[in-house]
């Protein structure tokens, strides 16, 4: 598995972000958001049960995160249609304020080392990205357990101040 001081690998995905299938896809690359952190969390699959909460909680923050000049993007092995059909069947996931990414030929989550050996999908990773596309923090959790949001901005606010920063900071 990839790790912190490593780079994060090159992408170009496509991306669901938004409702109606005329302007619902785009490319995304690790080149979309220059001069950003990229906050990049993976989960599962689509239309389970723990992944929504997560993707929720990540959207309900994201304003936070812009604060902080970063861009979160959501990821799994779903398709993009698959993302769509996600968004339109679940209300917590239609006014998504970020992309989600559909790595359906698994190569970033292989080049990173999180595809589950056992399930094949993307094991419940995020990583923390500064704008040079270097790995600053990496977490990966069972694929049964949520995380927490909200511990990532922590995470997020004491990379930013090049500082050291003691436990519970």
């Amino acid at each position: 598995m990839l790790g912190v001081g490593q780079k994060f690998p090159d992408f170009k995905l496509k991306a669901t972000v938004g409702m109606e299938i005329k302007d619902a896809f785009q490319d995304i690359t690790h080149k979309s958001y220059p001069g950003k952190w990229l906050v990049v969390f993976f989960y599962p699959k689509d239309f389970t049960f723990v992944c929504p909460t997560e993707i929720k909680a990540f959207g309900d923050l994201n304003g936070k995160f812009k604060d902080r000049d970063a861009q979160v993007l959501a990821g799994s092995i779903d398709s993009e249609f698959v993302h769509l059909a996600w968004k339109q069947h679940k209300e917590e996931l239609k006014n998504l304020p970020f992309p989600m990414l559909s790595d359906i030929k698994r190569e970033l989550s292989t080049s990173l080392g999180i595809l589950d050996p056992i399930e094949g999908v993307a094991q419940r990773a995020t990583y923390v990205v500064d704008p040079e596309g270097i790995i600053r923090h990496v977490s990966v959790y069972d694929l049964n357990v949520g995380r927490n949001p909200q511990e990532i901005i922590r995470t997020l606010d004491a990379l930013q101040t090049d500082e050291l920063c003691p436990c519970n900071w």
